[in-house]
């Protein structure tokens, strides 16, 4: 790389240091700072172009503007053009610092806000995290420092020779690091990929998009996979063995697995199950939330979450509860004494139950008389809810205490079990005779 193109390392630190000590410094740390703001509009200004002011997971923007990937970016762009300007009219002290340093600070903007999208909840990315910030800002000083290509030269020097390709440290390290940057960067495609695909999806339309966003994401993976080994040096033609271990791995210990993955993009193409649906599998009723490529995440209304293995959907018999509609029927069965207007009462109960919000007058509540009870006439009221993801038990509790209001405000008694006890007295038995005097009696 020539030297219009990268800062020249510092080779007289104390040269360097008396450099800021002259007047010219001044106009650097000027450009700079109009570099600032310039990048800090340009960041603002693509922000509500884009309309993303309320997006905080964006890679580009972040939570606050200063976070994300775009604002050191365009001020690295900038402070390249300021450079070459600078260059031409002063010597250069200040921006021999400031350009390895807004480098060193993309990197690890890109690196840690990737990351944070495309793995949100993975333990280890705050360790990823720290280790891409540590190895950028160690480059960075050396870089500065002028060490970068001594340090560069001497793992050079640290070689070894495997079968036919001969490898170095530095290639090693070199292609790690190229292996990371291809990943990280296929990963912010995908996840760029995903938030599009799945931007205001829902029903079907949200588990046919996820279906193409997880098929985009293995794609890309896969082909940053490939980019990544040859970076590193190794031959792919090596890896036809490995291929070839692979699927007779995947024909005797992998079938499980390897069903689950194919099982998991049926379940999204056919979208017999989609997002939000409301299913009973093995006697666990909740609502799905997220359909991966292994597994099936179902929550049901407790708040207790299930995590079922794609394959069970395809061969168990699962309850859609949501496959032709998300309306849901409730009931709840009420008894009146015999001596109630029965009229009254079924008005009472659809009237009691129509003032919820949740529940559909389309079609509306209707209230039956069902039985003709042991302690009083049996009531059954029946009623639909679209929402059931938003609880069921809430729901039933607000109806069955509008009924109970309802009821006692009229007058109606609500009867409890009551038993009644005939007492029967036993017939006054006569006494034998002690056996003895039956005896003297008889002779």
């Amino acid at each position: 790389m020539d030297s219009t193109s990268n800062p020249k390392p510092i080779d007289d630190f104390g040269l360097w240091l008396a450099g800021f000590a002259q007047p010219t410094v001044l106009v650097e740390l000027a450009a700079l700072a109009v570099c600032v703001a310039m990048a800090w509009s340009l960041s603002w200004a693509l922000r509500r172009a884009l309309g993303m002011q309320d997006d905080k997971s964006s890679v580009l923007f972040g939570r606050r503007l200063i976070d994300g990937v775009m604002f050191p970016l365009a001020l690295l762009t900038l402070g390249y053009i300021a450079r070459a300007l600078v260059t031409k009219f002063l010597p250069l002290a200040a921006f021999k610092v400031a350009i390895p340093v807004l480098v060193s600070l993309v990197v690890i903007r890109v690196g840690v806000k990737v990351l944070q999208v495309a793995f949100a909840t993975a333990p280890w990315v705050r360790v990823l995290e720290r280790t891409i910030s540590w190895v950028a800002w160690l480059a960075m000083v050396l870089w500065v420092s002028g060490l970068l290509p001594v340090v560069l030269a001497e793992l050079d020097n640290i070689s070894w020779k495997i079968g036919a390709t001969t490898l170095s440290l530095r290639t090693l390290l070199e292609g790690i690091i190229t292996a990371g940057a291809v990943l990280i960067l296929s990963l912010w495609v995908s996840s760029a990929i995903e938030t599009r695909l799945l931007r205001k999806a829902v029903g079907g339309d949200l588990s046919l998009r996820k279906a193409v966003s997880n098929a985009t994401r293995a794609l890309l993976m896969f082909l940053g996979l490939i980019i990544a080994l040859s970076a590193v040096g190794i031959d792919l033609t090596a890896l036809s063995v490995l291929g070839g271990a692979i699927g007779v791995g995947i024909g005797f210990g992998l079938q499980k697995l390897a069903s689950n993955y194919v099982s998991g993009f049926v379940i999204l193409a056919e979208r017999s199950m989609r997002i939000g649906d409301n299913v009973r599998v093995d006697n666990f009723e909740g609502r799905i939330t997220d359909i991966n490529a292994r597994y099936t995440v179902i929550r049901s209304t407790t708040g207790r979450e299930s995590i079922v293995p794609n394959e069970l959907l395809i061969i168990n018999r699962v309850e859609n509860l949501s496959l032709a509609d998300n309306r849901l029927w409730q009931s709840t069965v009420v008894s009146v004494a015999y001596d109630s207007d029965v009229e009254l009462v079924m008005r009472l109960l659809t009237d009691a139950v129509a003032e919820h919000e949740r529940v559909l007058k389309d079609p509306g509540p209707s209230a039956a008389l069902s039985n003709f009870g042991a302690d009083g006439l049996e009531f059954t009221l029946g009623y639909w809810i679209a929402d059931p993801e938003n609880g069921t038990l809430n729901i039933r509790s607000l109806v069955n205490r509008s009924i109970l209001s309802a009821l006692r405000a009229n007058g109606i008694e609500i009867p409890y079990p009551q038993r009644v006890l005939h007492m029967v007295s036993a017939p006054a038995l006569t006494p034998e005779p002690p056996a003895d005097l039956a005896g003297h009696e008889a002779r």
